[in-house]
């Protein structure tokens, strides 16, 4: 927030790197799992993640690939990928 280029620590000082950055992900609503922290939050912004539209994933790099019915390949494919997570098994092999 400074933007120092060298910070203090343990006695030494350290270059800072402003590409760098550090993200963590919680998910407090499952077993075993804690809230993060009032001290630890207040140094993360939050971010909203949502479901991911597949099927137009789908449809655009099949487009890409030069596909030209994508709309109704991306269809099949979506549902191709959600019944096999339905049915197989999470279990690695």
């Amino acid at each position: 927030r400074a933007k120092k280029d060298m910070f203090e620590f343990l006695g030494g000082e350290i270059p800072l790197n402003r590409r760098f950055g550090v993200f963590i992900t919680m998910n407090p609503g499952y077993a075993g799992r804690a809230e993060l922290p009032d001290n630890l939050k207040s140094l993360f912004r939050p971010v909203a993640m949502m479901v991911p539209d597949y099927g137009l994933i789908a449809e655009i790099m099949l487009y890409s690939e030069g596909f030209g019915n994508a709309k109704k390949l991306s269809r099949k494919m979506v549902s191709l990928y959600a019944l096999s997570s339905e049915q197989l098994s999470k279990q690695d092999h």
